[in-house]
Order: structure tokens, then C-alpha cells, then sequence
């Protein structure tokens, strides 16, 4: 389970646990919630929460690399996150997507599975909870990524 969060005065924060894999093997641990991989924030680019198969999200820092691409690429959220999940994650195996939030206030939703379940609200109350691909990927009312 994953949050990301743009506050009042602007911070961004990224909370993830880890409830294990379906069919998990007994007295494996989460991976996903390392700091880097599967959650990671900066106050200067985004706020990212991961959830799949963490083996794939540590050896390719996915939450600090959507970060760094929007951070130093100046590429938008929704296309930084886009590109490291079906570029990137996927074709190296990794199952799994993000929750992502930028200063802006700009979401992000993005998966490479058949559904991840996901929710998000707005500042002025707009809600968008959704679970597969054909659904929503972003609230209504947040400001557009370009």
C-alpha cells in the first residue's frame, strides 16, 4: 500500500508498506518500500509510491528515477513515470506501477499490469478511484502535465 501527498505549504511526502505478493512464499520481506526503489520524495520534483514486484523496482531505483527525470530532464510526471515503468521496468520482467504527485499538484497512476489499485482526490475535493487500465489515470481538476 502506497501514498503520496503535496501538503498546504507545498511538501511532498511518500509513505509505502509493503502487504506481500499473493502466493507470497513464507517469511519473505518487503522490498518495495526501500527508500529509492519503491518510495521517495524531494520537494523540488516529486513524490513517488511503488507497488509490484520489488525485486525489479530496487536494481532499477524506479521511484528515484522517475524523480531524477523530472528533476533534472524537466520531463512531466505522467511522461517520466510513463517512460520508467513501459520503458524501462517492464522490459527487464518488473511487474508492478506507481502513485505519484508533483509540486504542481500534478498525479500520476501508472502500471504495467492488468490493474493496480489506486485512488486520488484533489484540492478541491475531486475524487478518482479506479483499479484497471481502462479506467482514469489521473484526477479530474489537477493541473494538466503539458
Amino acid at each position: 500500500m502506497g501514498v503520496v501527498v503535496l501538503d498546504a505549504q507545498g511538501n511532498l511526502a511518500a509513505g509505502t508498506s509493503t502487504g506481500g505478493m499473493t502466493g507470497k512464499r513464507w517469511g519473505r520481506i518487503g522490498d518495495s518500500p526501500l527508500i529509492g526503489s519503491g518510495t521517495y520524495a524531494d520537494n523540488s520534483s516529486c513524490a513517488v509510491s511503488a507497488t509490484g514486484h520489488g525485486e525489479f523496482f530496487i536494481r532499477w531505483q524506479v521511484a528515484s528515477d522517475i524523480c531524477a527525470r523530472v528533476k533534472y530532464q524537466k520531463v512531466y510526471l505522467q511522461a517520466a513515470a510513463t517512460h520508467v515503468i513501459h520503458q524501462e521496468l517492464a522490459p527487464a520482467g518488473g511487474d508492478g506501477g506507481v502513485v505519484a504527485v508533483d509540486p504542481r499538484g500534478n498525479v500520476a497512476m501508472v502500471f504495467n499490469t492488468e490493474g493496480m489499485y489506486r485512488a486520488s482526490i484533489n484540492g478541491v475535493g475531486e475524487k478518482v478511484v479506479a483499479i484497471f487500465s481502462d479506467e482514469p489515470a489521473t484526477g479530474s481538476g489537477v493541473a494538466d502535465d503539458g
